[in-house]
C-alpha cells in the first residue's frame, strides 16, 4: 500500500551520508569566504578589478562530486541560467549527475583585509550558490595592498604560494603577507 511513509521515503534522497530533500538542491545558499593572514607593514589587502579571478573547487550538492580541477569566476563574466531569466558569474554542469548549477559573486560583499583584522578570519566576499558550494580556494595574481605607514601602492600581488614579499622604498622597510589561510561558512 502507498501510505504517508511511502511518499516521504521517495521525497528524500541519501546524499553522502546526509538526508536532503530534492528541492534543496537548487536552493539559493550564501557562502562567505573568509581569509586571515599575517600582514607585515602593509594593510588593505584586496582583490582588484572587475576581472579578478576567483579560483575555486566546487562541490555538487546533488551528487557530492568534487572535480579535481580549479574553475574560476569573475564579475566581468556572466552566463544565462537555463530555464530562468537570470544570469550568474558561473553556470556549470556536473559531469557526474548532469545537473546544471550556478554560483554568483555578491559584488557589494567584496571587502579588504587590514592590519586591525589580524589575527582573526574576516569575510572577503560572499557567493550566491545554487546547487554547488565552494570547498577550496586557490589565491593567484591580482591582489593589491598599501604600505601601512607610507601608503605606497603594491599592485598585482601574487598569493599562489600563500605568501608575498617586497620592499617599500618610501618607508625603507620590508613588506610581506604570510600564512594566508581561507575558510568557507554559511553567510
Amino acid at each position: 500500500t502507498f501510505g504517508p511513509s511511502h511518499s516521504l521515503r521517495h521525497s528524500v534522497e541519501h546524499i553522502n551520508g546526509s538526508l536532503r530533500r530534492p528541492e534543496q538542491f537548487g536552493k539559493m545558499v550564501h557562502i562567505a569566504m573568509q581569509i586571515k593572514a599575517n600582514l607585515e607593514n602593509v594593510t588593505n589587502l584586496r582583490p582588484t578589478g572587475f576581472d579578478f579571478r576567483w579560483y575555486l573547487k566546487l562541490k555538487c550538492m546533488s551528487c557530492g562530486e568534487i572535480p579535481d580541477h580549479w574553475i574560476y569566476l569573475c564579475l566581468a563574466e556572466r552566463s544565462p541560467i537555463k530555464g530562468s531569466r537570470g544570469e550568474a558569474n558561473l553556470v556549470t554542469k556536473c559531469k557526474l549527475c548532469s545537473r546544471e548549477n550556478s554560483i554568483d559573486i555578491i559584488e557589494s560583499s567584496i571587502s579588504s583585509y587590514n592590519n586591525e583584522d589580524m589575527p582573526r578570519f574576516k569575510t572577503l566576499l560572499v557567493f550566491d550558490c545554487r546547487g554547488v558550494e565552494p570547498c577550496d580556494y586557490s589565491p593567484r595574481r591580482g591582489f593589491a595592498a598599501d604600505g601601512h605607514e607610507s601608503n605606497t601602492k603594491f599592485d598585482d600581488i601574487d598569493l599562489e604560494e600563500k605568501e608575498w614579499v617586497d620592499y617599500d622604498e618610501r618607508a625603507q622597510t620590508a613588506v610581506g603577507i604570510y600564512e594566508f589561510e581561507h575558510k568557507f561558512m554559511k553567510a
